[in-house]
């Protein structure tokens, strides 16, 4: 993390579309995204895949709590790169996925990233979702 800006980064054992496909549908994102903190009902999953659109979905804590997380997709470079916003931070968050040798590379740049959540805790949520993300992709 540096100043306004949270980089984490991936090497998968996995094909590039493996990858693009977990995080463009609702099962692929209900797999992964809570990370070890949370788990994500996939029902609870709305995937307008579109410039404009919205991804959305509910993350449930070990305590029962619930959160609606809502996404509006900036740009869709299919299948390489996502660029979306979270509207009430003003989050931007852009996914790059790089086909490499021997599976992908994974890039998650996020920018503008809130005081509140320039914390290690956050830091370690993301890279919990991506240690998620590799999970998911080994056992599917």
């Amino acid at each position: 993390m540096t100043a306004d800006e949270l980089i984490a980064r991936r090497q998968l054992r996995a094909a590039a579309e493996r990858v693009w496909t977990a995080f463009t549908t609702p099962d692929g994102i209900a797999a992964f995204w809570g990370g070890s903190h949370a788990t994500v009902p996939p029902a609870s999953v709305r995937v307008d895949l579109r410039r404009g659109g919205e991804f959305s979905l509910d993350t449930r804590g070990p305590d029962g709590a619930s959160r609606r997380l809502r996404f509006v997709y900036v740009s869709i470079t299919a299948p390489h790169e996502l660029v979306f916003d979270e509207p009430v931070t003003g989050l931007r968050t852009t996914v790059t996925i790089r086909p490499n040798g021997e599976g992908t590379d994974l890039t998650v740049h996020q920018r503008r990233v809130p005081p509140e959540l320039r914390t290690t805790q956050a830091a370690n949520g993301l890279a919990a979702i991506l240690d998620a993300l590799a999970h998911h992709l080994e056992r599917s």
